[in-house]
């Protein structure tokens, strides 16, 4: 409440006796504010694509070890680790370990095929937050989708291929309707979290270069802690929260419905 009722007022800590209520200057700043729509254009291509490839990848691994495969166990434990792993000290990881131009493992990796002084950080950024992003989230599609793929009838499946059907027509037709109840709840749930990253984006470009991976909860805190607009970042906050809560709902009835569905059954 505290942060709607800041929104309505222009006050920066710098310029003392600066409060003072301004109405809805701040929200209608918002719509003119460069920066504002740069932000949430990236904020919406981060989620897209972080959403768009961890589901792929996530369904392709729970495929794999939903499969009679060697070392499954070990392998679902493996696949799990990253997004177990703290968001700052992954990123930490990306930028410092595997991405550093100079003694880093991924340029070492592709130096053969010319890449090997390639820096990913600041010549690609949201690239790099992208491809860390889905590194993080890929385990939390992956669980979500197996469970769906667990749930499955094998009978069905053994049904399908003692009709003729190839493998690929059997997931076409069989198992991707059923696990799609299940990737629309991860990808609802993921873009929850995914439009609300930080920590990727302050520990590996800082929003930049300029503002090319600067999305609205980094725009807020440059706004809040560097400019010390307090009215300003509120109404950044409010039409951030106001844009998860619109996310959290369609993720809420995604899951009531799966739950319906379930219950039928």
């Amino acid at each position: 409440m505290l942060t709607i009722y800041y929104s309505f007022f222009n006050w920066n800590l710098l310029k003392p006796g600066s409060f003072h209520f301004s109405g809805l200057d701040n929200y209608s700043a918002l719509l003119t504010n460069e920066s504002i729509r740069t932000a949430v254009l990236n904020t919406v291509v981060l989620t897209v694509a972080v959403i768009a490839l961890s589901v792929v990848l996530g369904l392709a691994i729970a495929s794999l070890l939903n499969s009679e495969v060697f070392g499954k166990g070990f392998m679902r434990t493996l696949m799990i680790a990253p997004f177990l792993i703290m968001p700052t000290a992954g990123a930490l990881i990306w930028k410092d370990t595997l991405l550093n131009p100079i003694f880093g493992l991924l340029p070492y990796l592709l130096t053969p095929f010319g890449l090997g002084r390639v820096d990913w950080v600041n010549q690609y950024p949201m690239v790099t937050v992208v491809v860390v992003e889905v590194w993080r989230w890929t385990p939390f599609m992956m669980l979500i989708i197996l469970a769906g793929l667990q749930s499955q009838n094998p009978e069905i499946l053994e049904a399908a291929r003692v009709d003729g059907a190839s493998a690929l027509q059997a997931f076409r037709r069989i198992t991707l309707p059923l696990v799609r109840p299940f990737i629309e709840l991860g990808a609802l749930l993921g873009s929850l979290f995914v439009v609300q990253t930080f920590d990727s984006i302050y520990m590996l470009t800082f929003g930049g270069p300029g503002e090319d991976t600067t999305n609205l909860p980094f725009l807020l805190y440059i706004v809040a802690f560097q400019g010390f607009s307090i009215g300003q970042a509120s109404a950044i906050g409010v039409v951030a929260v106001i844009i998860t809560i619109i996310v959290a709902t369609l993720a809420l009835r995604t899951l009531f419905s799966i739950f319906q569905v379930e219950a039928r059954r």
